[in-house]
């Protein structure tokens, strides 16, 4: 299975949001914030897609702006073909 550079960001985002909190471990974090360890586990991997109400919570969670869980790298611009440009 290929997984999207967007859910690998959002995983070490949110892998490293939780490592520099309280939150240390993916089972205290998980009940902290009313979700199973397995599905953080899936998130952190990448594996998994949340949903808007899951990132809001995540973030809640971590005292965060959702936001910060989806940063991602700068794209490289398209060509109408699908190239990039420059």
């Amino acid at each position: 299975m290929t997984v999207s550079p967007d859910y690998t960001a959002f995983g070490t985002n949110l892998r490293k949001l939780r490592r520099n909190s309280v939150w240390k471990t993916q089972e205290v974090f998980a009940r902290r914030v009313g979700m199973d360890r397995s599905y953080i586990s899936g998130l952190e991997s990448g594996r998994r897609n949340p949903t808007l109400d899951a990132i809001v919570k995540l973030a809640d969670g971590l005292g965060v702006h959702p936001g910060e869980l989806l940063k991602t790298q700068p794209r490289v611009p398209l060509t109408s073909k699908g190239q990039p440009t420059g």
